[in-house]
């Protein structure tokens, strides 16, 4: 028995509801994905800008500044870097959510201050160096392109 050739090959349908698209079609979802991923960080960098604008007002309102408002100045700044590795392509961005992740921890022990139990205080530092190795192994050792470990710096 001979087998017709003019069928499709295996894992090819000639049906027009298959799950495979053609070039154009392909290009035409990646360039509208990447237009909704780059609105979306503009949005967040606008929406991080205008909640730092007014906790500054916040703070010189009420003539006072304490370490957890510094500290949450730092979480704007990360997020705002965060989004500007994104365009300039330099860096490693997967980096920052873990630096944005230790500052917030800083932050919750200085607010939570002396209400704390202080084993909580332990595992919160224990978290905190459990990320800022995280942080090393990656820059020194991820090997991407801007990171500590391809001779660049």
């Amino acid at each position: 028995m001979s087998q017709r050739r003019d069928s499709p090959e295996p894992g090819k349908l000639d049906d027009p509801a298959s799950p495979e698209m053609g070039r154009a079609e392909s290009l035409l979802i990646l360039g509208g994905l990447r237009l909704i991923q780059r609105g979306i960080l503009v949005l967040v960098a606008l929406l991080t800008l205008a909640v730092a604008l007014y906790d500054l007002w916040l703070i010189y309102t009420s003539r006072t500044i304490n370490l957890a408002d510094i500290l949450l100045m730092f979480l704007y700044a990360e997020v705002i870097a965060m989004v500007a590795v994104f365009y300039t392509g330099r860096g490693q961005p997967f980096v920052f959510p873990i630096f944005i992740a230790i500052t917030a921890l800083a932050r919750l022990i200085v607010i939570q201050g002396k209400d704390m139990d202080p084993v909580n205080i332990l595992y919160e530092a224990g978290a905190i160096l459990l990320l800022a190795a995280a942080a090393v192994v990656l820059m020194r050792g991820g090997g991407g392109e801007g990171g500590m470990g391809d001779g660049k710096h």
